[in-house]
């Protein structure tokens, strides 16, 4: 059984992923480079997710951030929890 965030938003963040979800988010605003979103098989269904999604990307944001560096972790991005959580902050930062 997949765990749902449970917050406005939270099954479709639970779709794609939260790591995904700031991965795809900091190539969408910040950097064309970023591309280990495009490595999973499903990047195209999550992307419509996203776009589906855009009105709650900030709150998705913040919710990251409360999370579990322990969770975000078993993301397979290749990517600690602790860098998907500075994904997040740099795009609060600079692009929201």
């Amino acid at each position: 059984m997949v765990h749902s965030f449970s917050f406005e938003g939270g099954n479709e963040l639970t779709t794609m992923g939260a790591a995904w979800f700031v991965t795809y988010c900091y190539y969408d605003k910040i950097d064309k480079s970023e591309n280990r979103w495009s490595k999973l098989s499903t990047a195209s269904n999550r992307m419509s997710v996203y776009r589906r999604t855009a009105g709650l990307h900030k709150s998705f944001l913040h919710r990251v951030l409360e999370m579990s560096c322990l969770k975000l972790d078993k993301n397979t991005l290749g990517l600690s929890g602790r860098e998907v959580k500075e994904m997040a902050r740099q795009l609060l930062e600079e692009a929201f």
